[in-house]
């Protein structure tokens, strides 16, 4: 491979972690939150949650989350951080709750950042 080879992949590389962090809220905004009681939602399948999950969080699938959230969500104001195992469908989960009128929802990104995150 040559050096135009490499840049390129690089290049493709770079793109791609850049594009897993738009949308995801920072480290420092999600402790304040948390500070302030907001609530933590894992939006991984329930076999991935019963394998490993953080403590103190909230299950709800994604491919549940509409049906499970009037239920189990009261204030639509409440501040919430979600995550499941690669950033991805906490992702789509946050626009499912924001079209639902949920207003602050925000994607903490991937397990492992998740519990970088809530476990400090």
């Amino acid at each position: 491979m040559n050096w135009t080879s490499w840049l390129i992949v690089l290049s493709i590389f770079v793109v791609f972690l850049l594009l897993r962090r738009v949308g995801q809220v920072s480290a420092r905004a999600a402790h304040e939150y948390l500070q302030h009681g907001a609530l933590v939602i894992d939006v991984r399948s329930e076999p991935e949650f019963a394998a490993r999950h953080l403590r103190g969080v909230i299950s709800m699938p994604v491919d549940r989350i509409e049906s499970m959230a009037p239920q189990r969500l009261k204030d639509p104001n409440q501040v919430l951080l979600l995550h499941c195992q690669s950033g991805m469908r906490s992702a789509v989960a946050r626009k499912k709750l924001a079209g639902m009128g949920f207003t602050r929802v925000f994607n903490l990104g991937s397990y492992g950042r998740a519990a970088r995150i809530v476990d400090q």
